[in-house]
């Protein structure tokens, strides 16, 4: 399947919750103007087939709505198109299985899902970059904030894909860095 292709047949979800906090604790996190944003330009310049944010706080969702509103039919609209774009295909959930769902009615057929982590998770089956794509079914690719997945999320995945790690030990990545350059690895220009 041609990386195009692939890519419209791929979903990216952030997750805001069931994520850990620093102590391990399960907890939900508040979205962020950035991560709206910039992963919407992001999956947006990759061709992904659409960005959910997922969050059971309703003031949460309806925040997301209002930002992408006014940039895709209020004065942000008309200020700048090419933002207007970025928003085509981000929307909101108020969980995983919502969000799984609406992609399985816009795929008519069962995807893969494969998680991610910026710590190795020994324990779980993994995918490499090439094998994701390779896949013949529409894929779901789900990204934390916080601290992580909680692992009752993690278990929904089929997969997980290695770490997005550099030559230091230090790895602490923005969940916006690790969304672009995940699609970067998996779709990017060769």
């Amino acid at each position: 399947m041609e990386l195009l292709e692939k890519a419209k047949h791929t979903h990216v979800l952030l997750m805001h919750h069931p994520v850990l906090n620093r102590n391990g604790e399960v907890v939900t996190t508040a979205v962020t103007n950035l991560d709206i944003h910039d992963i919407s330009r992001a999956c947006r310049t990759y061709g992904i087939g659409s960005y959910f944010i997922v969050t059971p706080i309703k003031l949460q969702r309806e925040l997301v709505e209002n930002v992408i509103e006014h940039w895709t039919r209020g004065w942000g609209a008309t200020y700048n198109e090419r933002r207007a774009r970025a928003f085509d295909t981000t929307s909101v959930a108020p969980n995983f299985a919502d969000a799984l769902a609406k992609i399985k009615e816009i795929e008519n057929d069962d995807p893969l899902i494969v998680a991610t982590s910026a710590r190795a998770l020994p324990n779980a089956p993994h995918i490499t970059w090439d094998e994701a794509v390779k896949d013949s079914r529409p894929l779901v690719l789900m990204f934390g904030t916080g601290w992580g997945m909680a692992p009752e999320l993690l278990n929904m995945a089929k997969a997980v894909l290695p770490p997005i790690k550099g030559p230091v030990e230090y790895n602490h990545l923005s969940v916006r860095s690790a969304v672009s350059i995940a699609l970067d690895r998996l779709f990017g220009d060769r």
